[in-house]
């Protein structure tokens, strides 16, 4: 595979919410800055290789090959955050860019010791799963912080947004992962929240709210 075809590949797999679950062309072009003909044009390529099945008015979906690609380039992705972080010491919004570019190393085996030498992690510095080489992971019980009711107990696992602004901002507000979170109020007018984490109260707002998981605890 080109490193094009891997990041189509790849675009598709996170549009379909990491199933083999139909996009349309124009949600692929969306994601990929690109016009809807030259995803056209490269879907019929995929499908020819048998990474995909494309059905004009349908949409293209991965079919076990192409979720196979997929999910070893998620897994080789998410590797790399964590060493950055981890061993390079690189802040959790700066590693995404450059994750991006080693994703696509071919090497399985650096890749399988890359994985030994962080102690086979589960999950990357944003919180999501990494797939094992066989392309299993577990699949955390978590919810957004907006869909929680008053009350609530819970633990910060994960982000929505894993873009640099709001990375950035959770960490001029000391939110990280692992942090617990109790909901203690909700604003009905515009859905923000007042909650304490780490034993501090403070408000947010409903986008940020909603960009936040939780793994709730009972």
């Amino acid at each position: 595979m080109t490193l094009s075809e891997e990041d189509y590949i790849k675009a598709i797999y996170h549009l379909g919410k990491g199933e083999q679950a139909p996009v349309s062309t124009n949600a692929v072009a969306e994601k990929m800055d690109t016009k809807p003909s030259s995803v056209t044009d490269m879907v019929k390529k995929l499908s020819e290789k048998g990474v995909v099945n494309y059905r004009r008015y349908k949409g293209v979906r991965l079919t076990e090959y192409g979720l196979k690609i997929a999910l070893s380039i998620v897994r080789k992705h998410r590797l790399w955050e964590v060493f950055l972080v981890e061993k390079l010491h690189f802040s959790w919004d700066e590693v995404h860019e450059v994750a991006e570019q080693l994703e696509h190393v071919k090497s399985e085996k650096l890749i399988d010791e890359l994985d030994k030498h962080l102690g086979f992690p589960k999950i990357d510095p944003h919180g999501d799963p990494i797939p094992s080489k066989e392309g299993e992971f577990k699949k955390a019980v978590k919810k957004l912080l907006s869909e929680v009711l008053t009350g609530t107990n819970g633990v910060c696992v994960g982000v929505k947004d894993s873009s640099p602004p709001f990375l950035k901002f959770l960490d001029k507000n000391n939110i990280a992962l692992g942090d617990p979170i109790i909901v203690l109020e909700k604003e009905e007018f515009d859905g923000s929240l007042t909650i304490k984490i780490n034993n501090k109260e403070m408000r947010i707002s409903e986008q940020i709210a909603s960009n936040l998981f939780v793994e709730i605890i009972d």
